[in-house]
C-alpha cells in the first residue's frame, strides 16, 4: 500500500478541493437566497425559470473562493512534493561535478513515492562513493604491491648494466623468481578483477578432480617439505563438469598460503561428497585465524597483523582468487577452525558444476 500513498494523496486532495468547491456554490447560494428572501420577499407570481444577472454574480464568487481556496490547496501540495525532487536534482548535479559524499534529503516522509525515490538515490551514492573509495584503495595497494619486484628487477638490471653485478646463475634465478612474483601478482588481480566484473569464464569440461589435486600437490611438494611440511591426502574418485585447471589454480593457492602462515606439520586435504556439493578442504595445524580476520580473509588484498606479513609476505590476493574460483563455479569458499586450532579452508561447488546464480554463462562450456 505504501507504494500508492502519494497518487492516493495527490487524488483525494484534488477530490477534496473540487467537493469544497461544489459544497460552497450550493450550500453559499442557499445561504443566501435563505436570508435574501427572508429580508426581500419576491414579488407575487411565479418565479423566474433561469437564473437572473445577479445569480451569476453570485455563483461566480463562490467559484471564485472555492478556485482561490483550490489553488492555496495545490501550492501546498506542490510545494511538498517539489521540495524533495529539487533536493534529488541539487544532489544528482553535485555527483555529476564530482562530489560523491552529496545527499538528498527526503522532506515529508508521509509522500512514501517520493521518500522511497530519495533513499535509493542515497543508496546509490554511497555505493558510488564506497566504489571510488574502494578503486583509489586497490590502486595504491596494486602500486605498492608491483614497485618491490620491479626496484628489485630494476636495480639488479642496472647492475648488470654498469659492471656492478658479475652474471651468474644465482643472480639470474633471482630475476627469474621476481619475474614470475610479478607475473602471478597480475594473474592473480586479473582473475579478481573479472570475478567483481562477473566476467570470468571457465573452459568447463568433465574433469578427474583426483588427478587435478596430485598434480597441485606435486608442484607444491617440494616448497612445502623445504619449509618443514608433510602432506596427507584423502579423497574418493569423482569426474565432473568443472575447469580443472582453475580448481588446481585454487588449490595451489591454498597450499601456497598454508606454506607461508601455518606451523610446519602435516597439511591434510580433504575431498568428499556432502550431499549435493564437492568439498576440497585444505587443513593445517596452526595456528589459525583471529575472529577478526576470518570475516574478511577472503577479500582482496585483506592481510593479518602486519608483523605477520612482513615476515611471510604476499600479495594478500591469494584467498581472494580461491574465493572467485569457487563462486565462478556457483560455489563458495570458506573458512573453519580445525579440532587442532588450525585453519581449515574449503572450496564447495555444486556436483553438477553448474553455477547457482544468474551467471551461468559464465561456466557454459566453451565451443
Amino acid at each position: 500500500m505504501r507504494h500508492y500513498r502519494l497518487s492516493r494523496q495527490i487524488t483525494l486532495s484534488m477530490s477534496i478541493v473540487a467537493a469544497i468547491a461544489v459544497l460552497m456554490v450550493f450550500v453559499g447560494t442557499f445561504i443566501f437566497y435563505t436570508i435574501y428572501l427572508i429580508w426581500f420577499p419576491p414579488p407575487p407570481g411565479p418565479p423566474p425559470l433561469l437564473p437572473e444577472a445577479s445569480d451569476f454574480i453570485l455563483i461566480a464568487i463562490f467559484l471564485l473562493l472555492g478556485l482561490a481556496i483550490a489553488i492555496h490547496t495545490a501550492l501546498r501540495l506542490t510545494r511538498r512534493i517539489l521540495a524533495p525532487l529539487n533536493s534529488l536534482a541539487e544532489g544528482a548535479r553535485k555527483i555529476a561535478a564530482g562530489d560523491l559524499t552529496a545527499r538528498a534529503v527526503a522532506g515529508d516522509r508521509s509522500l512514501g513515492e517520493t521518500a522511497q525515490l530519495v533513499d535509493d538515490f542515497n543508496a546509490m551514492a554511497q555505493r558510488l562513493q564506497d566504489v571510488a573509495q574502494s578503486m583509489a584503495s586497490w590502486n595504491a595497494t596494486i602500486a605498492h604491491e608491483l614497485r618491490t619486484p620491479l626496484t628489485i628487477l630494476r636495480g639488479s638490471l642496472h647492475g648488470l648494466a654498469d659492471g656492478v653485478f658479475e652474471p651468474n646463475d644465482k643472480l639470474f634465478r633471482s630475476l627469474l623468481t621476481q619475474v614470475e612474483n610479478l607475473s602471478r601478482l597480475v594473474e592473480d588481480l586479473r582473475v579478481v578483477t573479472l570475478s567483481d566484473s562477473q566476467r570470468l569464464d571457465l573452459r568447463v569440461e568433465r574433469t578427474d578432480l583426483v588427478k587435478e589435486v596430485q598434480q597441485a600437490v606435486n608442484a607444491m611438494r617440494p616448497a612445502l617439505e623445504g619449509a618443514g611440511f608433510s602432506v596427507q591426502i584423502t579423497t574418493e574418485p569423482l569426474t565432473l563438469p568443472c575447469d580443472g585447471a582453475r580448481i588446481r589454480q585454487a588449490l595451489l593457492a591454498l597450499l601456497e598460503n598454508a606454506r607461508r602462515y601455518a606451523t610446519p606439520g602435516t597439511i591434510e586435504i580433504r575431498m568428499n561428497l556432502d550431499k549435493q556439493d564437492v568439498v576440497i578442504a585444505v587443513a593445517d595445524e596452526g595456528p589459525g585465524l583471529s575472529a577478526e580476520f576470518a570475516a574478511r580473509a577472503f577479500d582482496a588484498f585483506a592481510r593479518a597483523e602486519p608483523s605477520r606479513s612482513r615476515k611471510f609476505g604476499g600479495s594478500g590476493l591469494g584467498l581472494s582468487v580461491v574465493r572467485a574460483i569457487a563462486e565462478a563455479h556457483g560455489g563458495h569458499a570458506r573458512y573453519s577452525t580445525s579440532e587442532k586450532g588450525g585453519s581449515v579452508f574449503e572450496i564447495v561447488f555444486p556436483i553438477d558444476g553448474a553455477p547457482a546464480d544468474s551467471n551461468a554463462a559464465s561456466c557454459a562450456p566453451k565451443v
